[in-house]
């Protein structure tokens, strides 16, 4: 549950999260930022800005070291290389704030400074890491073009002037390669930790949609229930309405029934009501699902609200029938049944029932025109509708209107395997 106390080692993802690149985890986590909105260096950032400082200095001391011992270089060049060197250093640790400016400066800086040389590799590693490809080319491209005019105005001692040059160009392609390789590493685990947001985030809808469907398929269930009970009381209340002068034990049995379809209507509301409400609940239904076996309660629970029903089964093992043909058979004869009684009242309803496994299970429901003029009846016609659509998802069909004598027909084909 989500108000449960997290185990001991939960807080180990935030102790790794401390050796991850800030881009990383301000990714992960967007409130992983300053008062400015930039994210918060991690351990790992201060470590490795402090060793690319280091190596900064390192390489701008030996620059320093070769520019010193040139005898060619006048005192005020030499001094301003090692202040602008100095300065370069400084700012490295200004490169994850502004990543192309630095780049972008230390161009003419390190062309002017060899001191400078270390921070200018460590500004275009950093561009690279930081910025798409374009900004690298143009400004390793910047640095490439003059490398050969600076390796020709300070010429190096011991080197030769090609050897010189192919080794900067090495250098620098070798840089700008490292940093677009962690560039894209991060970009990728980025993009995989996005996939598998999607994924959570789609599975979790997936699931919820399942549920919307299976509370939607379960009030379709008990709107069909609740509208059979709803008859049968209507059609009792309006016998005792015609016949007031009905014999006692009559009005008793009809007081009975309406009271008995009034309860039950009740609690299928209830059950309803139960069922929208519910958020996540895995228990589908409160009360067991009919079968083909409960069908001849119904039509009995019909014949005794006073409907003329014959009913043929020719289905003689009703356990070996799978349940949700069962079901479906159940709800379809319910319907039917229901319809019946509303618009053709006094018309005598026959029901058959065949097949088996292999060929299908057949149910027809038919009518015939009913003895004498029936009111209008409101109605949407969503029960027919909901019928179909029940006996295509169980894998068959159904059709639905008036024969040739006047009365009503409802065939349905089940898949039966």
């Amino acid at each position: 549950m989500s108000n449960a106390v997290p185990p001991p080692n939960s807080a180990s993802p935030l102790v790794r999260r401390w050796f991850l690149p800030s881009a990383v985890t301000s990714e992960l986590d967007p409130d992983h930022t300053d008062r400015k909105g930039r994210p918060r260096r991690t351990a790992r950032d201060w470590a490795v800005d402090f060793a690319c400082f280091l190596l900064a200095v390192g390489v701008g001391l030996l620059g320093a070291d070769q520019t010193d011992g040139d005898p060619n270089i006048p005192y005020a060049l030499e001094a301003l290389d090692q202040w602008l060197g100095a300065f370069a250093c400084a700012a490295v640790w200004l490169r994850r704030r502004w990543p192309v400016g630095l780049a972008v400066a230390m161009v003419p800086v390190c062309f002017i400074s060899n001191t400078a040389g270390g921070a200018g590799l460590v500004a275009l590693f950093t561009l690279a890491v930081h910025r798409p490809f374009k900004y690298v080319a143009w400004t390793g491209g910047a640095n490439l073009a003059l490398l050969p005019v600076f390796s020709w105005l300070r010429p190096d001692s011991d080197l030769p002037y090609i050897v010189v040059v192919g080794l900067g160009v090495l250098l620098t392609a070798a840089v700008a390669g490292w940093g677009m390789l962690a560039r894209s590493k991060r970009q990728l685990m980025l993009s995989l930790r996005d996939r598998a947001r999607r994924a959570e985030t789609e599975a979790a809808l997936r699931a919820e949609q399942a549920q919307i469907l299976a509370r939607e398929a379960i009030a379709r269930e008990m709107h069909d229930v609740l509208a059979h009970r709803l008859t049968l009381l209507s059609v009792h209340a309006g016998a005792l309405e015609i016949r007031p002068d009905a014999p006692r034990a009559e009005v008793a049995r009809a007081a009975g029934v309406i009271r008995e379809s009034a309860h039950e209507a009740l609690q299928d509301l209830r059950e309803i009501i139960g069922v929208l409400r519910a958020a996540g609940d895995d228990d589908e239904s409160g009360r067991p699902q009919p079968t083909l076996a409960a069908l001849e309660g119904l039509i009995s629970e019909s014949r005794a609200a006073g409907m003329k029903v014959t009913f043929d089964n020719r289905v003689f093992d009703a356990a070996a029938v799978p349940a949700s043909v069962g079901r479906t058979t159940y709800r379809i004869a319910q319907e039917c049944l229901t319809n019946a009684r509303k618009h053709a009242p006094g018309a005598e309803v026959t029901v058959t029932v065949s097949g088996g496994p292999g060929t299908g299970l057949t149910i027809s429901v038919r009518n015939p025109a009913p003895p004498g003029e029936v009111p209008h009846v409101p109605g949407s016609g969503q029960g027919l509708i909901g019928l179909t659509e029940r006996a295509t998802l169980a894998g068959g069909h159904l059709r639905h209107g008036p024969d040739k004598d006047g009365g009503f027909l409802v065939h349905a084909w089940l898949l039966w395997d």
